[in-house]
């Protein structure tokens, strides 16, 4: 059983800064690439960061600039800095991870339930 917990949402001002973290559990061999995505009321589920092992990060054009991907091997987390934070951020934001569960197996993702990001204006 693999599990990703996301936690570090909540309520914020605009302007202000968050931290999302994500954990991995479970049987994991090995995890490629992890990221973040966020999907807003009425709208489709859209990246926002990611992260391969290099590690290489890759940024939605949206939060360039304003929002950093980082992950620590070790702990099998990885982390979202959420800095200047504007209204049309507020979403749920979901952790993913690609990851084997055994020597023999195929990369597969996985989801985490997400956590709510919420900025007033």
């Amino acid at each position: 059983q693999v599990q990703l917990v996301e936690s570090g949402g909540g309520l914020v001002q605009a302007g202000g800064s968050l931290r999302l973290s994500c954990v991995a559990s479970g049987s994991i061999f090995s995890i490629n690439g992890m990221g973040w995505y966020r999907q807003a009321p009425g709208k489709q589920r859209e990246l926002v960061a990611d992260i391969t092992s290099g590690p290489t990060t890759n940024y939605a054009d949206s939060v360039k600039g304003r929002f950093t991907i980082s992950r620590d091997n070790a702990k099998k987390m990885v982390y979202l800095s959420m800095n200047s934070l504007k209204p049309e951020d507020t979403a749920v934001y979901y952790c993913k991870a690609d990851l084997r569960r055994t020597p023999w197996d195929s990369a597969y993702a996985y989801w985490g339930q997400g956590t709510q990001v919420t900025v007033s204006s």
